[in-house]
């Protein structure tokens, strides 16, 4: 319980109210001595609780301006992590949108090469066109030979019809 009284008060554990204590007591004591020797002894006593004293003051504004000093690092640190943060999402964006770009390149290639493949299955124009005029002479030749078809119905038709009353006209005279 007296150590734990003791941290509590004297803080982080230095000794500080106890060396000022031990100052105070030595300086009262000197200012009491009688004699040069033990005033002497007194005084060099409270010159090195003084230079411990300053000694530990100087460390604690040393260890201060070293925490001041890392939390600016740390400040600094953080800063730089949030801009590569920043950074990193931004790549990340870019990178989704060339992703989309990609995708929708990928689509269509996907869909023209769909569209050559039924288009390897039909002729090449110069073939197709060489077909239509071979149709379209064969379709003149044919209409050709259907003219001289019907030309020679025609005759044969009159030919027939001449027959018929050539035998209507035998027969009426026959009767």
């Amino acid at each position: 319980e007296v150590i734990r009284k003791r941290l509590l008060i004297d803080g982080d554990g230095a000794g500080d109210d106890r060396r000022i204590n031990l100052l105070v007591k030595s300086f009262i004591k000197w200012c009491n001595s009688g004699s040069q020797e033990e005033g002497y002894s007194q005084y060099q006593r409270m010159l090195s609780t003084l230079s411990q004293c300053e000694f530990s003051m100087g460390k604690t504004l040393l260890v201060y301006d070293m925490n001041l000093r890392e939390m600016e690092n740390y400040e600094k640190i953080y800063k730089e992590i949030e801009c590569s943060i920043a950074g990193a999402h931004e790549k990340i964006a870019e990178c989704k949108k060339q992703i989309l770009q990609a995708k929708r390149i990928r689509k269509n290639r996907q869909e023209y090469d769909a569209l050559a493949k039924v288009i390897q299955h039909h002729p090449d124009r110069h073939e197709t066109l060489k077909e239509l005029e071979a149709l379209g002479k064969e379709l003149e030749h044919l209409s050709h030979i259907k003219e001289s078809v019907e030309d020679k119905l025609e005759l044969r038709r009159k030919q027939f019809h001449v027959l018929l009353s050539t035998i209507h006209e035998l027969q009426q005279t026959l009767e």
